[in-house]
């Protein structure tokens, strides 16, 4: 698995969470990687680095114009022109946003000299009027596309994107586990359910709690909450008269969290955001996630979990309920969770479809 060329990597900011990724694509690129990216706004609440091993990071100047949660905003990056002359990659991979103005400045850049651009994206949600002709004309300009999820692939092949330029890349953090799966014999006392974040509102810890306090008596579980954050004191304070049997261990980090992982039975987020979903399959651990960007839809399946929608208080108690109403079944969803990140959705997996796609947009532009 190589890719022989130098790649080039344009990114609005570089999530920390990323690291591993950039720096496992670098090591399969014969000629290296180069990323270009800049800061977040503070607001996002994104946490960044600018650590890499294998690849060479230069940061870019963003100027944000509007918040990001508005359907105006967009962003600008000074200096792309200026990282492409130097870095002179032999195939680039852009964010599939049309909102980033600078990125059809390095398209261009690319296409006049000959050589292939790649989008990377999570997909392209209905849109209509301008905003579709925009965001259409700017993803034609790819010679391919790789997306997060299959539900994203469909939807760019529904914007008119030639499917057989489409590929997916399931959205990895982690590589495979190092470890073997867990042994885990029968649950004898109240299960065990984890949750690992951020304590931030669009975590929606109170909703958690609400649900387990709801259960009948005999499937309240233990509740363990992993993490810190600007709402933690406020959380803390609710947990005590709704459910104060909850247990608040603060942040843990690396080694840290095993314990957690291994004394849990089942891991529930019930908000967005979802970093510690893969490391909790890698234990063996069955989840409950909140729908979002759409990742989620081949991570977790009905083999190993249940997917609710968006602030939907009703739906976490049932699946709650559900859950924890059948025991010997959350040890096999385990299972199932273990070989979905064993097998088919790791870093390892990642990085191998962004390879053969370098080698089609080669191959083809010859």
């Amino acid at each position: 698995m190589l890719f022989v060329g130098r790649l080039g990597l344009l990114q609005r900011v570089f999530p920390s969470y990323r690291a591993l990724f950039f720096d496992a694509l670098a090591s399969v690129c014969s000629g290296g990687l180069s990323l270009f990216a800049g800061q977040p706004l503070s607001t996002e609440g994104i946490a960044t680095t600018t650590e890499l091993r294998n690849a060479n990071y230069f940061p870019a100047h963003n100027l944000h114009f509007f918040n990001p949660q508005s359907p105006f905003y967009v962003c600008y990056q000074r200096g792309v022109l200026a990282w492409l002359e130097r870095e002179n990659p032999d195939v680039l991979i852009v964010e599939a946003n049309f909102r980033y103005l600078s990125s059809p400045l390095a398209i261009d850049w690319m296409k006049r000299r000959g050589r292939p651009v790649v989008g990377w994206g999570l997909g392209a949600p209905t849109a209509r009027g301008l905003l579709s002709v925009l965001r259409n004309r700017f993803l034609r300009q790819f010679d391919a596309l790789i997306a997060y999820s299959a539900r994203g692939a469909e939807q760019y092949a529904d914007c008119g994107f030639p499917s057989e330029r489409i590929f997916v890349a399931p959205n990895a953090v982690a590589p495979a586990p190092k470890h073997a799966l867990p042994e885990r014999g029968d649950i004898s006392s109240r299960p065990c359910v984890l949750f690992v974040g951020r304590l931030q509102a669009r975590k929606r810890i109170p909703a958690l709690l609400k649900a387990c306090a709801a259960l009948p008596e005999p499937l309240q579980p233990r509740l363990v909450i992993v993490g810190d954050g600007p709402d933690r004191a406020n959380v803390q304070s609710f947990a005590q008269s709704v459910y104060p049997a909850a247990e608040f261990v603060g942040a843990k980090h690396g080694a840290e969290l095993v314990p957690y992982f291994l004394a849990a039975d089942l891991f529930v987020l019930p908000g967005t955001g979802g970093l510690a979903v893969q490391e909790a399959m890698s234990y063996g651990l069955p989840v409950i996630v909140a729908q979002g960007d759409g990742t989620q839809s081949d991570l977790v399946r009905p083999e190993n979990g249940w997917q609710i929608p968006p602030n939907d208080d009703s739906a976490l108690l049932f699946a709650l309920q559900d859950a924890l109403s059948d025991l010997p079944r959350l040890r096999r969803m385990g299972l199932e969770s273990y070989r979905i990140v064993a097998e088919e959705i790791n870093l390892e997996k990642m990085v191998r479809v962004f390879v053969d796609v370098l080698d089609f947009v080669q191959r083809s532009a010859r």
